[in-house]
């Protein structure tokens, strides 16, 4: 009987390996991200530090497509006349800074992926209505159907739905990378809090140049291997 220790993937290489690995692009929306947005107009949020990781998070994610690995949209959604809002979820969502209770209506300008992150053909997409991108979604059997041992997370905000995701995945036995200069918050303090609880106890925490070059290594490595083969 083989032990699960002979299989641990313990370097960042290995981990993201485009041939086990994708992308969670968590929340990168109009409604989050744009001047128009509410989190701009109805909670007054800065906007300042999340857009000034989008460049770096577009170079990723160009990246990733290169190498192979699948790139995954991960969108807040509320459906019209929060149908998909129960109780305890407005309780919450009355309390949070710098937001609103119908963010990313299903089907608006909103709900829309930014424009400087246009997804491209072969992308895909979850829809979520919590801060966790497994909870009432489709993405664990989109990510066993890709064939996916990790999950790279970026996006905002760190400490809400990307944290509430990159835990679910590890719960759900996927290894998990924060691509830390691609995320960000509306408070960096959280950021940095969020990134420093991860690297202790469920993820690795690295950079999106770390990750660029893991994956144009990988692919040089992937097209030898099948050239001598």
């Amino acid at each position: 009987m083989t032990s699960p220790a002979s299989s641990v993937l313990g370097t960042l290489d290995r981990k993201v390996d485009p041939r086990h690995c994708a992308l969670l692009v968590i929340d990168m929306q109009n409604d989050f991200l744009h001047e128009d947005g509410k989190a701009r107009r109805e909670g007054s949020r800065d906007l300042g530090p999340m857009m000034e990781m989008v460049p770096r998070q577009a170079r990723l994610i160009e990246a990733a497509r290169a190498a192979g690995v699948p790139v995954i949209f991960v969108l807040q959604t509320t459906l019209p006349d929060q149908a998909s809002s129960s109780d305890v979820w407005i309780e919450a969502r009355s309390r949070a800074r710098y937001s609103g209770q119908d963010m990313c209506i299903d089907g608006s300008w909103g709900q829309d992926v930014i424009s400087e992150l246009k997804p491209a053909p072969g992308d895909h997409f979850v829809k979520k209505y919590r801060y966790s991108g497994f909870v009432g979604t489709n993405l664990d059997l989109l990510l066993r159907s890709l064939e996916c041992r990790t999950v790279v997370c970026v996006g905002t905000s760190t400490n809400v739905c990307v944290e509430a995701t990159a835990w679910d995945a590890f719960h759900h036995e996927y290894y998990v990378v924060y691509a830390a200069d691609a995320c960000a918050s509306w408070d960096m303090a959280l950021h940095t809090g969020t990134l420093a609880t991860a690297a202790n106890r469920y993820a690795t925490v690295a950079e999106v140049s770390d990750l660029i070059s893991c994956w144009h290594d990988s692919g040089s490595a992937i097209g030898t291997e099948s050239a001598t083969s």
